[in-house]
Order: C-alpha cells, then sequence, then structure tokens
C-alpha cells in the first residue's frame, strides 16, 4: 500500500477525509478515494497537527526510568529514603533522582552517608541543577582535588559533596555507560500525540549529540528534533532535514549569575554565528540580568526565556518589545504547588509560571513539559494550565489560568517559532498528525492522553490503538 487515508475525522470544517502521501497532507474533502492507500477509519475523532513539545531532556527522560525515586511522591521520610536506596538493584553506582529539601533537609555527603553508606550514591535534586554524592561516590570521581567551579567546598575547602551545574564534567568521571537507549522515550512521545520535541540539554559534548541524532534516524526517536545544545559554531551540514540546532542554549543558574559582560559576550557569539539564545531563567534576578544584556546586545528572532518561573509584572510590556517567547511549563504547578505555597514567598506567587499576563500582553507563549523533571504528558500540563492546581487541591494563581484550547495551541506552534503561528491540517502541511478517539469538543472539555488514538510522523503510523 501506498499513503495513508483517514475517514470521518473531525476538522475545523466538519467531517472530512484526509489523504496523507510521500509524507505531507495532499487532499482533504468528502468521499476521497482511497487508491490503495491504508485506510484508518476517524469514527468522529478530531484530527489535529501533531504536539510539539518545547523543552524537554532526552537522555536525562530515559536515565530516568531505571533512578531510584527520592522524592514526593514516592519518598517522603528521610526512612522512606534510606530504604528506597537500600532496595537498589545491583552492587555498583545509585542513581537517585527528584530530591527535595522536605525529604531530608540539604543533603551533603555526610547527610547521605547516613542514609546509604555501602555503595557510591548520586541523588540529584528535582531542579536539576545538582548532584550530591556520598563519600564513596566522592572518593571515585576525586572531588577532593577537583577544581570544577561547580563542586561546592566548605569553609575549610573540603568537598561538601555538593555538585553543581557540572553534568558533563561528572558524566566523564562516571562508569563508561554511554547514553542510554532512547527507544521507551520515543515511544512514550508517539502514545501521548507527540511529533516534535525540542531537547533543551545544554552544552552537549560529542556522544550525547551523535547519540540524539542517530536515535533520529534510526527511528528511535522519531519525532522532529530541535537541539539547543548544539556547541557553537559546530553545527553539522550533514544531519537530516528534521533534526535541526535550535537556539543556542544559555543557563542562568540561580547559584551563581554571570557577570553582565560574560553573559553579552555569550550572547553576542551566538548571535554572530546566526543563532538566536535560549536562556534558562528561573529568578527575577536572572530575567532582569538578561533584559539588560539584550538592552546592550540586541535581539535576534527566536530568542527564547527557558521557564520564566518568576516573570515580575513591570517585565511583562519589556518581554512583548523585545518579541521574546517565554517556553514555560505549568506541569510544575500539578507536581509542586504545595510545596510552592509553602516555600515561595508571598511576593512572588503572582509571578510564578505566568500564562493569563504574558499571553494578554502580546508575548509569545509555548508549553512544555521539561521532562523528566516536570510531567512529560502534555494533557496533563494542559490541565495544569487551565487549572493551576496543586496536588492538595489549592490553585496556584487563579489569575493565570487559561482555557484548555488556548493551551493546547501552545503546543500547536512549529518547533523553530515556540508561540508562532499554529501549524494546521491542510493541504501541502507535512503528516505529522494525532488522530483523538473523540471530537475536538469532548477534548477541550476533558483533556486526557486517553483520547489519543493514532499518531503518525512524516506519513508514517508511529503509534496506533
Amino acid at each position: 500500500m501506498t499513503g495513508l487515508l483517514f475517514t470521518g475525522v473531525d476538522l475545523p470544517v466538519g467531517l472530512c477525509d484526509v489523504m496523507i502521501r510521500h509524507g505531507g497532507v495532499v487532499a482533504i474533502g468528502t468521499g476521497l478515494d482511497a487508491g490503495g492507500a491504508e485506510v484508518i477509519e476517524g469514527l468522529g475523532g478530531a484530527l489535529l497537527p501533531g504536539l510539539h513539545d518545547h523543552h524537554l531532556h532526552l537522555h536525562a527522560t530515559a536515565a530516568d526510568a531505571s533512578s531510584v525515586k527520592c522524592g514526593p511522591p514516592h519518598v517522603r521520610t528521610p526512612g522512606d529514603l534510606a530504604r528506597a536506596l537500600d532496595a537498589a538493584p545491583g552492587d555498583g553506582w545509585i542513581r537517585g533522582v527528584g530530591y527535595v529539601e522536605t525529604v531530608a533537609g540539604l543533603l551533603d555527603a555526610a547527610a547521605l552517608d547516613r542514609l546509604h553508606g555501602r555503595r557510591p550514591v548520586r541523588v540529584q535534586h528535582r531542579s536539576g541543577a545538582m548532584w550530591v554524592l556520598n563519600s564513596a561516590a566522592s572518593a571515585l570521581v576525586g572531588l577532593d582535588c577537583a577544581h570544577h567551579p561547580g563542586v561546592e567546598r566548605d569553609d575549610d575547602d573540603r568537598p561538601t559533596g555538593r555538585v553543581w551545574r557540572a553534568d558533563a564534567w561528572l558524566r566523564e568521571r562516571l562508569p563508561a555507560t554511554g547514553p542510554p537507549p532512547l527507544d521507551a522515550v520515543g515511544a512514550d512521545l508517539a502514545r501521548l500525540g507527540i511529533t516534535g520535541v525540542t531537547d533543551a540539554t545544554p552544552d552537549l559534548p560529542p556522544d550525547s549529540l551523535a547519540a540524539l541524532v542517530d536515535a533520529h534516524v534510526s527511528g528511535a526517536v522519531p519525532q522532529r528534533l530541535q537541539l539547543l545544545g548544539v556547541p557553537l559554531g559546530d553545527e553539522p551540514a550533514q544531519w537530516p532535514a528534521t533534526v535541526t540546532a535550535g537556539p543556542y542554549k544559555i543557563v542562568l543558574a540561580d547559584s551563581g549569575l554571570p557577570d553582565f559582560e560574560a553573559l553579552s559576550g555569550v550572547v553576542r557569539r551566538a548571535h554572530a554565528c546566526g543563532r538566536p539564545v535560549a536562556v534558562h531563567c528561573v529568578s527575577r534576578e536572572a530575567l532582569l540580568l538578561l533584559l539588560a544584556v539584550f538592552d546592550d546586545v540586541g535581539t535576534r528572532p527566536g530568542d527564547r526565556i527557558e521557564h520564566g518561573a518568576l516573570v515580575p509584572a513591570e517585565s511583562i510590556g519589556e518581554l512583548h518589545r523585545r518579541g521574546l517567547c517565554v517556553v514555560t511549563q505549568p506541569g510544575f504547578l500539578a507536581h509542586r504547588g504545595d510545596d510552592y505555597l509553602d516555600r515561595v514567598e508571598a511576593r512572588d506567587l503572582p509571578d510564578l509560571y505566568r500564562c493569563r499576563s504574558l499571553l494578554d500582553g502580546g508575548v509569545a507563549v509555548a508549553l512544555s513539559s521539561d521532562a523528566p523533571y516536570g510531567p512529560l504528558d502534555p494533557w496533563a500540563v494542559i490541565t495544569a494550565a487551565t487549572t493551576r492546581r496543586a496536588s492538595t487541591g489549592d490553585i496556584v494563581g487563579q489569575q493565570e489560568t487559561i482555557t484548555v484550547a488556548e493551551a493546547l495551541d501552545r503546543y500547536l506552534s512549529p518547533l523553530d517559532r515556540p508561540g508562532g503561528p499554529l501549524r494546521t491540517v491542510a493541504p501541502g502541511a507535512p503528516a505529522d498528525l494525532v488522530l483523538l478517539d473523540r471530537p475536538i469538543v469532548d477534548v477541550l472539555a476533558a483533556p486526557t492522553a486517553e483520547a489519543v488514538r493514532c499518531t503518525v510522523i512524516g506519513g508514517r503510523v508511529r503509534y496506533l490503538c
């Protein structure tokens, strides 16, 4: 068979048939002749452009599946954490993820030793910004003689076991296992109706970069792929058209902001290489520093802000004036909202993961997961954007809610223009599509991943149930 025909699908113009050939939509109408194409009956379900997750971390998401969960809801007390680490299979390194201070305070090597000292352990904070190593792990990676600025030291110049924003440095000192396989992640994304992703991991080393491209070429990750962590000047010319180097990722770490001149220099270099910048901003101070840098350096179309966790009201007009997009993650409100209500200063709560005020202020907004640190499921993120309900039932910023349709639209912009014009199902469009098992009106009433019935990428069925 050649081609694919969807019959009786729900489109904005009514029930239609949609013909796909050669990776694209070629015809829309009623009573279309299959002409040898495979036929999938739509049964009145909505046919949408496939969703795009505009910010996630593919290798970290794959590694998360085999890691010990060290935070809520799995682990809530020091005893829970000790038992979880003790139960880790094998006899080598233990990799823990999702830790938060409400479990056992601010961990260091000594505290982690008391929880588990027999095997080398590294536990990642749920923000992804920090690893904590116990004494056995610290010795194996040589923390005592390390000179990396991310290796935290106490007043006596001894390493505490906390390592900040030093993933590449740490990876070089761990047992050589190579990047994890991505087949399961690619399948999960297809099951959720996602046809394109932006990997936001910064400073991708050569092996990770090659593994990501290879996973796409092999079909393990069939989704269109944009990579923010491609080093400046290293944009290969031989990649398939469905893999691109996106804006250059810059991390403004809340643990230590760069000085103005250093940040200006990095932004200038990226722009000179023809690439916009994608800047990690999770604090008020980081955002204000970045806006000052843009005043000095200027902006380039495609410059974007990652997270925008705290956006002061007075900065919304500045974002609009500069044409900046905010790629944000309201899914965190469902997973961490109770913690935010307890730990975020009252003055900052109205600024937390803004959506409504950004849209009303004319700022381009795209939604994303930040998986594995936030929920991968886009339908759960859409729900979180519309309810802003924490796990306790409390609402975090009622004034920032948006409609389900608005939230869904934030997943329908192109990878290279997050928050831009919506992709549509139309002749000439790429056949990156998701078929749902119910009409769009029912999806908007109750968004759920269970509605995803079929995902097509480049004209090929990648998920069908």
